[in-house]
């Protein structure tokens, strides 16, 4: 039994549908948590034993655990609470199912910069890396997914791609990083689910197959969009007043703040790319599959 966490989720809605796919050839069956049973598609409700309510409540955790070997484990950071109370805190419950019903693997969804001079001061990042620490304790077998920014976050700017083809972020123009598409740790993520002759706690990097810079996105935009796309550099102290404007917790805003000052400061940089890290999806394809038709629609 392999339980998937925000099942309707970029990553989860990936994951799932690999799984559906692969879970009868390896006789495995499939439970789902998720608030609101109605987004999932009928053909997937006839296919999965549904759980609802929150994956950070104790008494659904007991419902969803009952029987699980295997766990994909996702947060949906809470922008109303501190990072450590939307991570960890959020996980707390988790971590006492996971040894109560004996689950023996658990997939993460985590974050690189372990290990990098930045890690301990990466806001968001570092309240997911001490997440991993949490769920690692627990003596579970456990797989973080370490993973870069992701092409999808790119769908945030589609209007503004649109109206002025413009987009923003707070890195440095030249600053190339691992960009990765959802698509891909969901890949990773079903491999490791269906194939759980692993053991102990570790991370596992999952990175695009080059490292890209704002500059780069801008001028592979251009190109699969056919007009002009450009890149403007927003100030650190901008992001917070815009954030904490949207109605974000104040420590919370200053975690996302310091996870992009940490990005530009190399956090994604610390891990070699290898056959074994790097994911197929390139931008390019991206671009043509994803954000053509969610700017041109």
């Amino acid at each position: 039994m392999i339980v998937i966490t925000v099942p309707t989720g970029n990553i989860g809605r990936h994951l799932l549908a690999l799984l559906l796919d692969s879970a009868p050839a390896h006789d495995e069956e499939l439970r789902v948590i998720v608030r609101d049973p109605g987004r999932l598609p009928d053909a997937v409700r006839e296919r999965v034993e549904v759980v609802t309510g929150s994956h950070g409540d104790a008494d659904v955790l007991d419902r969803a655990f009952e029987g699980a070997d295997a766990v994909f484990w996702l947060v949906p950071p809470d922008a109303a609470l501190t990072p450590r109370d939307a991570y960890s805190g959020f996980t707390g419950p988790a971590a006492k199912a996971f040894t109560a019903h004996g689950v023996g693997h658990v997939v993460g969804v985590s974050a690189l910069g372990r290990g990098t001079p930045v890690a301990d001061r990466a806001g968001l990042v570092t309240a997911s890396l001490a997440m991993d620490d949490l769920i690692a304790a627990t003596g579970v077998a456990y797989r973080a997914l370490a993973n870069p920014s992701f092409f999808e976050n790119l769908l945030e700017e589609a209007d503004s791609i649109r109206e002025k083809g413009v987009f923003t972020d707070v890195v440095d123009a030249d600053r190339r990083s691992p960009l990765v598409a959802v698509a891909d740790i969901a890949a990773v993520a079903a491999r490791l689910l269906l194939d759980r002759s692993w053991t102990g706690a570790d991370s596992v990097p999952v990175l695009g197959p080059r490292d890209l810079s704002p500059a780069d996105l801008a001028r592979v935009m251009t190109e699969q969009l056919g007009r002009p796309v450009r890149y403007e550099r927003q100030p650190l102290d901008e992001l917070r007043t815009a954030l904490v404007g949207y109605g974000l917790n104040e420590e919370f805003a200053q975690g996302v703040v310091d996870m992009k000052r940490a990005k530009d400061e190399g956090l994604d940089a610390g891990v070699t790319r290898t056959p074994e890290t790097a994911s197929p999806t390139t931008f390019e394809q991206w671009c043509a599959q994803t954000l053509k038709p969610a700017v041109l629609s």
